[in-house]
């Protein structure tokens, strides 16, 4: 029986006595992920105080400017996670290949995707920033993988998580049978579970998106985001906030919480990019968490768990949030575009089964 003080590793346990055939490598695994969003947290609110604000002179494969702190989040989940014999391999939206286990560590059955800080940008300026991870199973335990074995879509996942660095740091993950957040405890050290079984709201009168790039939407987003934005004389009959953090985490955790809808849609500013989130590191895991929280997330045209990647660092258009004005958008893109599409809803419930 789950108690108010049950922490990460008992929630774990608990899951995995469902199935009696289950390793434990799976839980050893988040629980290492855990520790990395940890250190993590650790080193962001020591902010100036720890010398590691600012530029840290490179950039990454997408040709972004690295913060300081992007580089250390990522050595810090590559040595929490390498050594433990449940990676065959991992990759991170910091590094252009996937990440070698060292031959002096065993080699597991799973593959681990993460983006190691999502919204450094706002380190700086002291707002929320969080880590986002993904769990797949290897299509060969224990030989090093190759880089096509990382692209598999998003229904893969055994495990999506994110963890929140803000007032308090958070980490919410789905296995397959809901979504549940943890408080991490200070003076315990330890991921306590305060959210168990968050449900989205499936309403809103909040929507988050970038109004700058408002000269390039599509006419199905700006159709959309006109409606709201004409308040309750206008079609929709209510009045709206528009929310935009510029986090992805912080703005994922918000929707997850209180419901709205998030969209970073594909625009015409550069019509051969399909979008500017990461399919693998964010779009995937973000998307198996609204689902699993009862909302939706798409492309605009597609189920984002449906898609078949053919990058490693592949770019997508996202938008999610609570069912009701996901449909909307969707069918706002089915007007526009003439295409007969449906989005199905994630039926299993059972990835910790399948992840063991």
């Amino acid at each position: 029986m789950l108690t108010d003080h049950t922490t990460l590793s008992q929630f774990l346990i608990e899951e995995r006595r469902r199935f009696p055939e289950a390793t434990g490598d799976f839980s050893a695994l988040i629980i290492d992920v855990g520790l990395a969003c940890k250190a993590i947290a650790r080193r962001v609110a020591n902010g100036a105080l720890g010398g590691a604000l600012g530029q840290a002179g490179t950039t990454n494969i997408q040709g972004e400017t690295q913060q300081k702190l992007d580089v250390i989040a990522n050595d810090v989940f590559i040595r929490a996670n390498e050594w433990g014999g449940q990676l065959a391999g991992m990759a991170s939206e910091e590094m252009d290949m996937p990440w070698a286990i060292p031959p002096r560590y065993p080699r597991g059955k799973y593959l681990l995707l993460f983006d190691p800080l999502d919204g450094s940008s706002n380190i700086d300026v002291n707002a929320p920033v969080g880590s986002i991870f993904s769990i797949l199973r290897a299509p060969n335990p224990g030989v090093e993988p190759r880089p096509e074995d990382f692209l598999q879509p998003g229904v893969k996942q055994v495990c999506a998580g994110y963890a929140i660095y803000g007032p308090s740091t958070m980490l919410v993950l789905t296995v397959g049978t809901g979504v549940h957040g943890f408080t991490l405890d200070p003076q315990l050290g330890e991921f306590i579970l305060t959210h168990p079984r968050i449900k989205m709201p499936t309403t809103t009168q909040e929507f988050a998106i970038n109004a700058s790039n408002a000269r390039f939407w599509e006419p199905a987003v700006k159709r959309y985001v006109d409606e709201c934005l004409e308040g309750q004389p206008g079609p929709r009959g209510k009045d709206f906030n528009m929310r935009w953090i510029a986090s992805l985490v912080a703005d994922c955790h918000r929707i997850l919480i209180r419901g709205g809808v998030f969209m970073y849609p594909r625009d015409t500013r550069d019509p051969g990019k399909p979008g500017k989130l990461r399919l693998m590191y964010e779009a995937n895991p973000i998307a198996l968490i609204a689902e699993q929280a009862g909302g939706m997330a798409i492309t605009g045209q597609d189920r984002i768990l449906d898609v078949k990647p053919t990058k490693l660092h592949q770019r997508i258009a996202l938008i999610f949030g609570s069912r009701e004005e996901v449909e909307r958008i969707e069918a706002y893109h089915r007007d526009h575009s003439g295409r007969d599409f449906a989005t199905p809803k994630f039926k299993s419930d059972e990835l910790f089964q399948t992840a063991k």
